[in-house]
């Protein structure tokens, strides 16, 4: 009996000293991210989100987005159908297949399209960002034009 209860402490003592795994991914997650045009993951993801795009593939554009999505500059609340609703209602479903076959430049947290965005301080076009969520790649904003 004496053995097994300082099996289970000793067990308890060790694993509570174990780091959680989304920490750690979440803290990196926050970095400024380096050029990964050329990873095959970003890559991946951006080929699977040109095809919902092409598409109009709302459920699987749905599944890349993130949780707070951002695509007027006044949002507020979560995203939900009402994105493309408006997408829809302002024609903006080319704009964004357009986007996503031009080049991504790193800009702190985000990939970014165009790299006119990270160039030119005073770009004002159409712009979006992709970021790791826990891991994984993430359409974060798609928006039609510059700050108002």
């Amino acid at each position: 009996m004496f053995p097994r209860t300082a099996l289970y402490l000793f067990l308890g003592f060790v694993l509570s000293g174990c780091l959680e795994p989304y920490k750690k991914k979440d803290a990196e997650d926050r970095k400024p991210l380096k050029n990964t045009a050329g990873d095959t993951a970003f890559q991946a993801f951006v080929g699977r989100l040109r095809k919902a795009v092409k598409n109009k593939d709302v459920p699987m554009i749905a599944s890349l987005m993130t949780d707070d999505f951002g695509y007027t500059w006044d949002q507020s609340g979560p995203p939900s159908a009402q994105v493309f609703a408006y997408w829809d209602q302002n024609n903006l479903w080319p704009v964004l297949d357009e986007l996503l076959s031009r080049k991504f430049s790193p800009n702190e947290l985000y990939m970014v399209s165009p790299p006119e965005l990270v160039s030119d301080p005073n770009y004002a076009g159409p712009r979006c960002g992709l970021r790791v969520v826990r891991g994984s790649w993430r359409l974060a904003y798609f928006l039609p034009q510059g700050q108002p």
